[in-house]
């Protein structure tokens, strides 16, 4: 964090000084809510969780090294009290990018929030100092934790944004105001929660109405319900895509024989060719969603195409490739789903199997609400018909629609099997993967099948699943 007194940060939040014998010493290192992660300098911030009440560390943190707590009550050490610490937090978080006159980009969407700020993050770096949001800390607390990660040198602050309601965008938006804001697409993930897709717009919208005048909303020309978002904004519009009419857009895209995505890739200034590091053609929106806002920040299109060129995975569990020594593949995309990301997931499945035998080991897509059964199916039939090798359905109620939809498409039989659990998963794979197989990997954070990847990849070691 930029340095600030405690003094100072007491003013900023409307907090109360308790045990501070001097008021001007400085907060230099992070803000921390996890007493593991404090450093000499560091400020933690005590919530109260259903498990762990972080004022019970309160002793432990100032003796690693931290220079107070931010806390709902005295808590015998240094600290900074105030009504509600996750308002203070944002309140600080605030204070911290006015002072910084960093570029804050923002982005939002159903699907692919975290790889495109991944690939943000690895093409502006190559500019400026960046900072960006680590993994998926994209809510009320993880984003202001971001923020205030950024130091005196910060030039561009990549924000990812999640929303679990209406208005919750906005209030994220208030946070930290973006100048560029970038909304992906508007899919079926938590649709169970929202009610729809109108609704989802309706949410992921907030983004880009926070924007001012002089800002950016970048958009999913290829995405009605984002595209329609322009008429929701002051900033000026800048669309992406593959459609004719974007700004920023690909042509004659192509997967390579190991899957990678390339393409040309067109903006204002110029063109330049692209190939990806990456894995799955859905990328490729992804990339173009990157580049547009690099070009909005003044990088050229043969820049913006070598980084994107360069750029790796950031985040893990999504679409991490590794081959075993035996030859076995194992796609591990177990971070999250959704129908939109599965139906990605399988089409860079069957892209890299290139006539090798292939596995896709599923479980259930959270949040689906009344959808849930016919998404389930879907996804199912969806693998039949781009002839994956075999489908593992991995869980309960939605596994068996997943197994059931395959069924009814094909008749496939031994094709598609259902199993109990991801021990189950992982004894079927140990006893019939061959060389040359490849293996996906993916569900909803929720069911936890990250621990089928990670086994398979324990060098064929017979053992249980460890959770």
């Amino acid at each position: 964090m930029i340095a600030l007194s405690l003094a100072e940060i007491a003013a900023v939040v409307g907090g109360q000084t308790y045990d501070i014998p001097d008021p001007a010493v400085q907060v230099t290192g992070p803000v921390v809510i996890d007493s593991r992660q404090v450093e000499d300098g560091s400020l933690f911030a005590a919530f109260v969780g259903e498990r762990v009440d972080g004022h019970d560390f309160a002793q432990a943190v100032v003796d690693a090294g931290a220079v107070a707590v931010l806390a709902s009550r005295p808590v015998g050490v240094p600290a900074i009290v105030v009504a509600d610490v996750q308002t203070a937090l944002g309140a600080l978080a605030r204070h911290v990018v006015e002072r910084l006159g960093a570029t804050l980009v923002a982005l939002t969407g159903s699907a692919g929030k975290t790889s495109t700020k991944d690939l943000i993050a690895q093409v502006l770096r190559g500019k400026a100092p960046t900072v960006f949001t680590p993994g998926s800390f994209n809510n009320e607390i993880g984003l202001p934790l971001t923020a205030l990660s950024a130091t005196e040198d910060t030039r561009f602050l990549v924000l990812e944004m999640g929303a679990r309601s209406i208005g919750h965008i906005r209030y994220l938006t208030e946070l930290t105001p973006p100048r560029i804001g970038l909304v992906l697409n508007v899919g079926t993930a938590h649709i169970g929660e929202f009610g729809g897709r109108e609704q989802i717009a309706q949410a992921k919208g907030e983004l880009v109405e926070g924007l001012p005048e002089d800002g950016a909303a970048i958009l999913n020309a290829d995405d009605p319900l984002v595209r329609a978002m322009a008429s929701r904004t002051k900033a000026r519009v800048i669309l992406f895509g593959e459609s004719g009419e974007a700004d920023v857009r690909a042509e004659n895209v192509r997967l390579t024989e190991s899957g990678q995505p390339a393409f040309s890739l067109h903006t204002p200034s110029g063109c330049s060719d692209v190939t990806m590091r990456l894995y799955g053609e859905h990328h490729v929106s992804n990339a173009l969603a990157a580049a547009a806002v690099a070009h909005e920040l003044g990088m050229s299109a043969d820049e913006i195409a070598g980084a994107l060129s360069e750029a790796g995975t950031l985040s893990r569990w999504r679409m991490e490739v590794t081959e075993r020594p035996d030859g076995v593949t194992v796609v591990n995309d177990a971070y999250n789903a959704n129908p939109e990301s599965m139906r990605a997931a399988l089409r860079a499945l069957v892209a890299m199997g290139g006539g090798r035998r292939t596995w896709a080991v599923l479980g259930q897509m959270a949040e689906l609400g009344d959808e849930a059964l016919a998404e389930h199916d879907a996804v199912g039939r969806l693998a039949v018909r781009l002839n994956v090798s075999k489908l593992v359905a991995v869980g309960g109620r939605e596994a068996s629609w997943l197994q059931l939809g395959a069924y009814n498409e094909g008749s496939w039989g031994e094709e598609s099997v259902h199993v109990s659990d991801a021990q189950a998963a992982v004894d079927l794979l140990r006893s019939e993967l061959r060389s040359g197989d490849v293996v996906l990997v993916k569900a909803s954070r929720s069911v936890g099948l990250e621990r089928v990847a990670l086994a398979l990849l324990d060098g064929g070691v017979e053992g249980e699943v460890v959770a």
